[in-house]
């Protein structure tokens, strides 16, 4: 279900495969999405209607009617959706803190040394635009 909090629901596996094909496939129907993800991955047309239907009810994509077709659209970019599921594991796992997320990530050396510089930079040059 669509969560009118502003935050959706996480997405399924297979969710996330068919999201990533509506992102790069902007206006797709559900034929044109079956036929696109087919050489990965072979779904039965009513499988892809079905998940394009729990994709648009989780506020993922909308869709409008051309003649009796549907087409699709992402609502939201990639990044976006990426930083609304980090903000959830953020809330879910480091009880609503970036600091304690940030520095798991650096203790268990997730992050390479370019990553940590560049992020580094990133606060630095937020710090210089506050003051």
């Amino acid at each position: 279900m669509f969560n009118t909090r502003g935050r959706r629901n996480a997405l399924t596996p297979l969710e996330q495969f068919l999201m990533d094909y509506v992102w790069a496939h902007p206006d797709c129907t559900a034929e044109v999405c079956r036929e696109g993800v087919a050489d990965q991955r072979v779904l039965k047309d009513s499988t892809i209607r079905t998940i394009l239907r729990n994709l648009e009810e989780k506020g993922y994509i909308e869709h409008t009617v051309e003649g009796r077709t549907f087409v699709y659209r992402a609502v939201d970019t990639p990044r976006n959706v990426a930083v609304d599921a980090a903000r959830q594991l953020i809330d879910r796992f480091c009880g609503g803190s970036v600091e304690e997320l940030l520095v798991g990530l650096v203790d268990n050396r997730v992050l390479r040394p370019d990553e940590l510089k560049r992020l580094a930079e990133k606060i630095a040059s937020r710090k210089e635009m506050k003051a």
